[in-house]
């Protein structure tokens, strides 16, 4: 499973959502090490589809619901809203949901 922690430098939420991300990953079994990938220029958060710091990817795939559709990349500070709460690292609930389907869809290979 590749799970992809997606950052910028000039915002610090994806330090607090790191021992968080390796706690979940732990929790759901998975062993594979949180592949963290910097984004440095505007053009390269075009190319990677950044939507903001921190993203969040599971064998490529946005934690949050929706995000494939959106457009709005850029070197920015990410929110996620839940319950109309608005928060700078997407929620657990997002994040295991994600690693279940991924571990999932490994073992249906």
């Amino acid at each position: 499973m590749r799970v992809e922690l997606l950052y910028f430098d000039g915002c610090p939420n994806h330090e607090a959502l790191l021992p968080e991300l390796r706690e979940l990953l732990a929790e759901q079994g998975v062993e594979d090490e949180v592949e963290l990938r910097r984004v440095e220029t505007a053009e390269d958060a075009e190319r990677e589809r950044f939507l903001g710091s921190p993203t969040v990817r599971i064998d490529g795939s946005d934690v949050e619901p929706g995000a494939g559709e959106r457009e709005d990349f850029g070197l920015k500070c990410r929110l996620y809203r839940l319950a109309g709460e608005a928060s700078g690292t997407p929620p657990r609930d997002l994040i295991a949901a994600s690693i279940r389907a991924g571990r999932k869809a490994h073992r249906d290979e």
